[in-house]
């Protein structure tokens, strides 16, 4: 007589009965996961600057004199402001009249400009006369001359 045994086959039926489940299982999860993820991702990019960290406190400003004479160092006395016929340098003179010609005045240090009888030169300053190897400098064009320049002597 013939025992009756389960065959193989039927084992294998009811493990398919749970691999479909459970694969259907594991893909919702990583679907939730991946939600919660990118849920999180945006929550945190539209972050108010009242949550940022907080920043250091400024440091207070450097005496840098105050530092010199802790090193060591001699003190320093201010510049001394340039005085107002330091800052023109007469470079040539074209003569006429006293009320025609022109000169070329170097202003501060920079490129030498010609200006005619009349001109302001600078801030406040207008070409009064011009005679021979001088110019007369003052606030207005017939006032009395604030600054007298002279070409250097020739060579």
């Amino acid at each position: 007589m013939l025992r009756h045994t389960p065959s193989i086959t039927s084992g294998l039926r009811t493990s398919k009965r749970f691999v479909l489940p459970l694969a259907s299982l594991l893909v919702w999860t990583a679907v939730a996961f991946s939600a919660v993820t990118w849920g999180l991702r945006w929550s945190a990019a539209g972050v108010s600057p009242s949550q940022s960290p907080p920043t250091a406190p400024a440091l207070p400003a450097l005496d840098t004199a105050a530092v010199a004479r802790s090193l060591g160092a001699a003190p320093v006395q201010a510049a001394a402001a340039p005085t107002l016929d330091s800052r023109f340098q007469l470079q040539g003179v074209m003569a006429g009249t006293t009320s025609q010609g022109a000169a070329l005045i170097a202003v501060d240090g920079q490129v030498a400009k010609p200006f005619r009888v009349g001109a302001t030169v600078a801030e406040g300053l207008v070409l009064q006369s011009v005679q021979g190897r001088r110019v007369s400098l003052g606030a207005t064009q017939e006032g009395a001359p604030s600054l007298v320049l002279e070409l250097p002597a020739k060579k």
